[in-house]
């Protein structure tokens, strides 16, 4: 009987294991959100369910002040891997939830 049972849930382990669906087509997504100044665009890399890069290739808002959320935001998501959870970077809220919102929407484009 406690072999049985042993067996199952090794089955069961297994089963589970390879039951995890892949959610993201691997590739290169586009996302625009709006800045405070207008349009943010960012490019996010994919790769085998992972945020391997997100990149702002276009962009309005004031430089200087911007720069924290331009260079930051993108590296918080990747090492988080999502876009969840992510603070915003103080003077460039708009900017940052923006790159945000623009990932988000990238993401959406590279679901399956």
């Amino acid at each position: 009987m406690k072999k049985i049972i042993l067996i199952l849930v090794v089955l069961l382990t297994v089963l589970s294991a390879c039951s995890k669906a892949s959610v993201y087509n691997d590739g290169n997504y586009e996302g625009v959100a709006d800045g405070k100044y207008g349009p943010i665009t960012v490019s996010v890399t994919l790769s085998k369910d992972k945020i391997t890069a997100v990149e702002v290739t276009a962009h309005t808002e004031t430089p200087g002040i911007s720069d924290p959320a331009i260079s930051g935001t993108p590296a918080a998501i990747v090492k988080a891997n999502s876009v969840e959870g992510i603070d915003v970077v103080a003077g460039a809220t708009v900017t940052s939830q923006a790159i945000i919102d623009a990932t988000k929407a990238a993401l959406e484009k590279a679901k399956k």
